[in-house]
């Protein structure tokens, strides 16, 4: 059985001689890594691989489906963040939501990717928050009401 820790100098030696596991980067025999980002009710599978910067979506380009300018700026800030700005080509297929829901399925499915391709950069995208999915979804529509919380128009008479 272990030693007993009874102290914080305990803690400190124990900690010390723990052993560090370094994750080992996951790829296919293509060299990529492939990650699933959700938000609201899109889910994004992407994959990722070293090129130029190409990001692919649904078989289109990014500038002929996401028109907004914001939209490419959310997708793009994995990289910026990760400073590996034009070294990824991104190819990824979207399904459900809109469009801003879209754009944050993408963007946390290629943090998950460029995590899983090196993971040295996990502590800037955790730190970044790119790796925790957003879990905010629409609220449920209520009987009585007009929407989830908007009442019918009050007549008196």
């Amino acid at each position: 059985m272990a030693d007993k820790i009874e102290s914080l100098q305990d803690i400190k030696s124990a900690s010390a001689t723990a052993e560090v596991k370094v994750r080992k980067a996951s790829r296919d025999k293509l060299g990529r890594s492939y990650a699933t980002g959700k938000r609201k009710d899109a889910v994004a599978r992407v994959w990722i691989k070293p090129g130029k910067g190409n990001i692919t979506i649904n078989d289109k380009s990014i500038d002929q489906y996401f028109a907004r300018p914001v939209l490419k700026m959310i997708i793009n800030q994995p990289f910026e963040v990760a400073n590996r700005v034009n070294e990824f080509d991104v190819v990824c297929t979207v399904k459900g939501g809109g469009l801003s829901g879209q754009a944050g399925a993408i963007k946390h499915g290629i943090s998950k990717a460029l995590n899983e391709y090196e993971p040295e950069l996990r502590a800037a995208l955790k730190k970044a928050g790119f790796l925790t999915r957003d879990d905010r979804t629409v609220e449920r529509k209520k009987y009585g009401k007009a929407k989830a919380r908007r009442s019918y128009q009050f007549s008196k008479r």
